[in-house]
């Protein structure tokens, strides 16, 4: 049995699997609560597999160890040490307070939770727009890496790669919503975990003999070992490669597909063993990006392939024909696991936050709240299925660096939502005018600098500038609305 029968028959499998635990999960969705969050049924085990495996995309193991591979450790310490750090920050400082609000508040997405909190219908609307326009970068990130894959493995053309994946992710998670997501990402992330341990396996012998590692990643190039690189174009500074990637890591912590997940849990005892879960697993997932740095040492003929190839190239080379082929079905699964975690929250963020929130009332004032309802959860899946058209024409041709492409459009949502998801669980007396203000000004800092010098610079830095302004700015928005407070208070005394 050759090596394209093995990886159709693995990949045949896993389709057969990940479509059984869809129809599990449509079985248990009969609303749009159940669509978005489940039933509050689902443990901490299964949660934080779903969540780690939700952060631990095709960035983490196609795209990123890409960046690691031509600019060395200063890309290895952006993603892996100074990344990990933020992400791992923002779940254990956010998880609870958010946890806690959007139970209080029936929340079912971050635009909701937003909205919710500071009692701003068009703020709420905002958000949802902004999520479906900018996560649509991310999808193709995923779409590309995988398709890459793909036609490594299966034999496949680009096109039919591309028509594969966005045919088969979307259609599962219409069929089943976020039990069909966390479902299959527990499948999807024990998977990851295997291949996370055997990647990392794979080039422990490049550490042995006399020359070490570190010297002979030098004798590639003397500027890989530095940190900073001064060759890089996105890595040569302090502050882009530690404060950027922390900041901007943890300001990804408040994407909607992330932070939402602490909202299916059972109980709050079990979000301790949630954060435990995914964090151990995260790491494991970080450890990947030393691959970039195994295909620069190990495999020098690899200089030749394409940045977001070498990943793909490298399984080719490091492992025995049989065993690449079920790494790579496991690169398959990474990818998709993100992608439904995306598509769910965009899909009930299209329902719950447009078609249930301000806009929705004024589209259709004569419908009562049921109806309203079931036409939100028939028009979650159709705007699904209109993400997945405008998806499959973007992955068709994408940029050439699709890791920068997803970060310009996903970053502007960072930079958009820490002001007022920090604001709004450490800060009782935020308001409203104050979240509107940085939310608008954040991306407005973060596109206005990319804009102003032609999309040159890293996007983690103009993010983390977006995220300070906002952050500065809703805090002055806070402080002459708490003296203004306190200036009435006065008045009223005197009077």
């Amino acid at each position: 049995m050759d090596r394209l029968h093995v990886a159709w028959m693995a990949f045949g499998v896993y389709l057969a699997v990940t479509t059984w635990l869809a129809w599990r999960g449509m079985k248990k969705t009969t609303s749009l609560s159940g669509f978005a969050l489940g039933n509050g049924d689902m443990g901490p085990l299964l949660v934080g597999i779903t969540l780690a495996a939700s952060i631990a995309s095709t960035a983490t193991f196609v795209i990123n160890p890409g960046f690691v591979w031509k600019d060395g450790l200063s890309a290895f310490v952006h993603f892996g040490i100074a990344g990990f750090g933020g992400v791992t920050v923002g779940l254990v400082v956010l998880s609870k307070g958010f946890r806690a609000l959007g139970a209080k508040t029936k929340a079912l997405t971050l635009p909701h939770w937003i909205g919710a909190r500071f009692e701003s219908p068009g703020l709420r609307t905002y958000f949802a727009l902004l999520n479906l326009v900018l996560a649509i970068a991310f999808v193709v990130l995923i779409i590309k890496g995988s398709a890459i894959v793909m036609q490594l493995t299966l034999g496949l053309s680009y096109f039919w790669s591309v028509v594969l994946i966005v045919g088969f992710v979307f259609s599962y998670i219409l069929m089943g919503g976020t039990y069909a997501h966390a479902y299959t990402n527990a499948l999807q992330g024990a998977m990851m975990v295997i291949v996370a341990v055997a990647l990392v396996y794979s080039g422990l012998h490049l550490f042995g003999g006399e020359t070490s590692f570190l010297e002979r990643l030098a004798e590639r190039g003397p500027n890989l070992v530095e940190v900073p690189n001064p060759e890089s174009s996105l890595f040569n500074n302090v502050f882009d490669v530690f404060i950027a990637g922390f900041v901007v890591s943890f300001g990804l912590v408040c994407q909607p597909h992330i932070l939402t997940k602490a909202l299916y849990l059972r109980s709050d005892r079990d979000l301790r063993r949630y954060l435990v879960i995914a964090t151990l697993i995260g790491a494991t997932f970080a450890g990947i990006l030393i691959v970039g740095l195994y295909a620069r040492v190990g495999f020098p003929e690899l200089d030749t392939v394409p940045q977001d190839a070498v990943v793909a190239s490298y399984l080719g080379k490091a492992f025995s024909p049989i065993v690449g082929v079920l790494v790579s079905v496991a690169l398959l699964a990474a990818g998709m696991s993100t992608m439904d975690g995306i598509l769910v929250s965009a899909s009930t963020i299209a329902g719950s936050d447009l078609f249930l929130g301000a806009l929705g009332q004024k589209l259709f004032p004569n419908l009562d709240q049921e109806a309203r309802e079931t036409m939100a959860l028939k028009a979650s899946r159709w705007i699904l299925v209109a993400m997945g058209v405008g998806a499959f024409l973007l992955a068709l041709d994408p940029p050439q660096l699709v890791g920068l492409f997803a970060q310009f459009g996903i970053y502007g949502l960072v930079a958009a939502s820490v002001g007022p998801v920090v604001y709004g669980i450490f800060a009782q007396r935020a308001t409203a005018s104050g979240a509107i203000a940085a939310a608008v000004a954040g991306p407005l800092v973060h596109f206005g600098h990319q804009i102003a010098v032609g999309f040159t610079l890293n996007p983690a830095r103009t993010a983390t500038e977006g995220v300070l302004v906002a952050v500065v700015l809703q805090g002055v928005f806070l402080l002459v609305s708490s003296r203004d407070r306190a200036a009435n208070a006065t008045g009223s005394l005197i009077a």
